[in-house]
């Protein structure tokens, strides 16, 4: 077979390359990929009794950039929806990320007026605080609840998610799970905020349903190259593998997911609920909330957890954000950039930890670098 490019992986990142590089471009684009389906972890299926269930765990679309709301709305329409996760903490559930509204759901109204008027005057009414930052404070009543949500609601989720004590790992990861000076109880707060109408895998459809693109399904490209010819290659797999580990394996976290039906209209209050400190899994979703289809008389939840990632047994689903894997990285970036007409990008690619609109902007910036030739 010959390509103009040839595009390793039909996720977020493969899927907008390949779509803008045949209408934009006119190039013929064969993507390859290794699972049975396309969508990468977004890959969404009805179960046996009709709802639509994410197979790798939860995809909520989220998003500040109007480009790429824009852009994805060329394959899709969209169904509102403002996604609200709820922590369970001594037993009682809880609004995350915590807020003033979780401070209410916790302490006394005592208790909560002080903390909540110690907090908006300290950070302001709508900041966003890390926990980290939260600890260093003087005050005594901030330290308390700085130590209360780090312990109760951060640091054994954490521990269970990462394998490892929040310190241990980059600020970036810490400043995901702020403290929230508001009483808005919704998980985002970006403009833009919905799901597919259909689903993702229906937008990945779309995405890929031009005539000059070619998928091929299931097929591990380490064993279809030598039978593909092609001037690019844009490799959204993970790049320590591309590289046969020379500089050894870069860190990932993996999931293992358990899907269950319930012959139930509803199981849960919002679509997910965590649970930092009791059972092995992590967070429980209910799949209903999010593709609003409270018309169905049953419902499917997902347990998610966390496990070490042992190539070849399971996915590489979180790169592992310390610094010794991003100088392991480097090193194969150094390798990256001696090759001619060889692309990487995506989480596994870029070894970054890219929600879905993320993987989008990047592969149209890496688009247009493309297009310049």
């Amino acid at each position: 077979m010959k390509v103009d490019y040839a595009i390793v992986g039909a996720g977020f990142t493969g899927a907008t390359l390949a779509e803008r590089i045949a209408s934009e471009l006119g190039k013929r684009v064969l993507v390859v990929e290794r699972r049975d389906h396309i969508g990468g972890n977004a890959y969404d299926e009805m179960d046996e009794r009709g709802v639509l269930v994410h197979r790798y765990g939860p995809h909520i679309f989220h998003t500040e950039s109007r480009k790429v709301f824009e852009y994805l709305s060329r394959f899709t329409e969209w169904r509102p929806y403002f996604h609200r996760v709820r922590a369970v903490v001594e037993g009682k559930e809880i609004p995350l990320p915590f807020s003033l509204a979780s401070l209410r759901a916790l302490f006394s109204n005592r208790v909560a007026d002080r903390l909540e008027e110690k907090l908006i005057g300290r950070f302001g009414y709508g900041a966003r605080v890390p926990i980290l930052r939260l600890k260093q404070e003087e005050d005594p009543d901030l330290r308390f609840l700085a130590d209360y949500v780090y312990k109760n609601v951060f640091e054994g989720y954490t521990l269970k998610q990462w394998g490892m004590r929040p310190e241990e790992l980059s600020p970036s990861v810490t400043a995901r799970v702020p403290v929230l000076v508001t009483y808005d109880t919704r998980y985002f707060q970006d403009t833009y905020q919905a799901m597919p109408k259909e689903g993702y895998t229906a937008l990945f459809r779309r995405m890929l349903r031009h005539p000059n693109i070619k998928v091929l399904l299931g097929a591990d490209w380490r064993e279809v190259e030598g039978e593909v010819r092609y001037r690019y290659l844009i490799y959204t797999g993970p790049i320590d593998e591309f590289f046969g580990y020379a500089h050894g394996p870069l860190p990932y976290r993996s999931l293992r997911f358990q899907l269950e039906g319930k012959p139930v209209p509803w199981a849960q209050e919002v679509g997910t609920v965590n649970y930092p400190n009791e059972y092995a899994y992590t967070r429980v979703t209910e799949f209903k909330h999010l593709t609003g289809q409270d018309y169905l008389p049953h419902t499917a939840l997902c347990y998610e957890y966390p496990e070490a990632y042992e190539p070849g047994r399971n996915e590489p689903y979180y790169p592992v954000p310390k610094e010794e894997n991003e100088e392991r990285y480097r090193l194969y970036l150094e390798e990256a950039k001696r090759l001619k007409g060889v692309y990487f990008a995506g989480r596994l690619g870029d070894y970054r930890y890219y929600n879905m609109d993320q993987a989008v902007a990047r592969a149209l910036k890496l688009f247009e670098e493309v297009a310049r030739g």
